[in-house]
C-alpha cells in the first residue's frame, strides 16, 4: 500500500462513500470518467477487484472493505499533517533567518526591524552581518537582501532597484582640495578605477580598503576622495558629493532565496517587507537627494 498514488487513494476513498463515479466526481471535483480510470489502473495495480457495478452504481468488495480502514486511516495522517504544516503557516511563527551586508542593514535595514517586530512577534528573525556572502546553497541562511550584478544560478529572486553611486570627500577636505586628489579604492582594484582616470588622472591612491564601511569612515576623516553608493555617501555626516559625471553601476538591490526553498508565509512577509523597506528609501538609493559640494 505504501507505494501506491495517494491521489487513486482518495478517489477510491471518494467512490467508497458516495458509491457512485458521478457523485465522487463531483466531490472531487473531476470528471466521472476521471474516477473509473482511476479505480480501473488501482484495481489494475492491487491485482484485485475492489467494486462491483451495481443498479445504482458501485458496491464494495470484501478487498476494498478490507481496506476502507486502514486508507481511512491515511487520510486521517495526511489531513492532521496538512493542519500541522498550514498551522504553522499561517500563524507566522518560527524561526527565519535574513542575510545582509553589514553596511546596507546598517543604513537601510535596522531602523525598520522594529515595525517588523511589531507586526509578526512570533516570527524569530535572525539577522546575519558578515562582510562574506553567506552561503545560501548550504542554507545558512532563508533569505538575502544583497547588492550584486547577478546573483548565482541557484537563487531565485527579483531586482528591486538598481544601484547608483557618487565622489563623494569630506566638506573640509574639499574646500582644501588644491591639485592633486588623493583617492581611496578597494584593495582588489588591480589599476585605478575608471571615475579616477576620467576626472582625477593625476591622482594618488590614499588607501586601500577591504569593505565600502571603512572608505565611507576614511573619506569622512577627510583622507580624500571615494566612489560610493549614494545610500553610503549621502547619509554619511560631513560628506558631500561631487557634481561628476559617472558610468552607470551594473550592481542592484536584489532580495533571494534558494531556488528549492518552500515560500512559507514567514519567508513571504519578509521578502515583502524588504521590498517595501527598499522602495520606501528610493530617492536615497538612486541619488536623489544627494546635495552637491559647492565652494564656498
Amino acid at each position: 500500500m505504501h507505494s501506491k498514488n495517494w491521489d487513486d487513494l482518495r478517489v477510491f476513498l471518494a467512490l467508497c462513500r458516495e458509491g457512485s463515479a458521478t457523485a465522487a466526481g463531483r466531490a472531487l471535483g473531476v470528471n466521472h470518467t476521471t474516477v473509473a480510470r482511476r479505480i480501473r489502473a488501482l484495481e489494475q495495480s492491487l491485482g484485485t477487484r475492489l467494486f462491483d457495478p451495481s443498479r445504482d452504481g458501485y458496491e464494495m468488495t470484501q478487498s476494498a472493505e478490507n481496506m476502507y480502514e486502514h486508507v481511512q486511516r491515511m487520510e486521517d495522517i495526511s489531513q492532521a499533517i496538512d493542519r500541522e504544516v498550514f498551522g504553522r503557516d499561517a500563524e507566522l511563527k518560527g524561526p527565519l533567518k535574513l542575510t545582509v551586508a553589514h553596511d546596507v542593514a546598517e543604513r537601510l535595514v535596522v531602523g525598520r526591524l522594529r515595525e517588523f517586530r511589531q507586526a509578526y512577534p512570533s516570527i524569530d528573525l535572525e539577522l546575519l552581518t558578515t562582510s562574506g556572502l553567506v552561503d545560501l546553497a548550504a542554507r545558512e541562511a532563508d533569505i538575502a537582501l544583497r547588492m550584486t550584478a547577478k546573483p548565482p544560478d541557484y537563487l531565485i529572486g527579483r531586482k528591486v532597484l538598481p544601484m547608483r553611486h557618487g565622489v563623494y570627500g569630506s566638506a573640509e577636505y574639499l574646500r582644501s582640495l588644491d591639485g592633486s586628489a588623493q583617492v581611496i579604492v578597494f584593495r582588489g582594484d588591480t589599476e585605478l578605477p575608471a571615475w579616477v582616470r576620467d576626472h582625477f588622472p593625476d591622482a594618488k591612491v590614499a588607501m586601500r580598503v577591504e569593505d565600502v564601511s571603512t572608505m565611507s569612515s576614511a573619506v569622512s576623516h577627510g583622507l580624500g576622495l571615494a566612489r560610493m553608493p549614494c545610500y553610503i555617501g549621502d547619509t554619511e555626516p560631513g560628506v558631500c558629493r561631487l557634481d561628476l559625471a559617472l558610468t552607470p553601476s551594473t550592481w542592484g538591490i536584489w532580495i533571494l532565496s534558494h531556488v528549492d526553498l518552500r515560500s512559507t508565509a514567514r519567508v513571504r512577509v519578509v521578502r515583502e517587507f524588504l521590498v517595501e523597506v527598499v522602495e520606501a528609501q528610493r530617492a536615497l538609493i538612486l541619488g536623489e537627494r544627494s546635495l552637491y559640494f559647492e565652494r564656498d
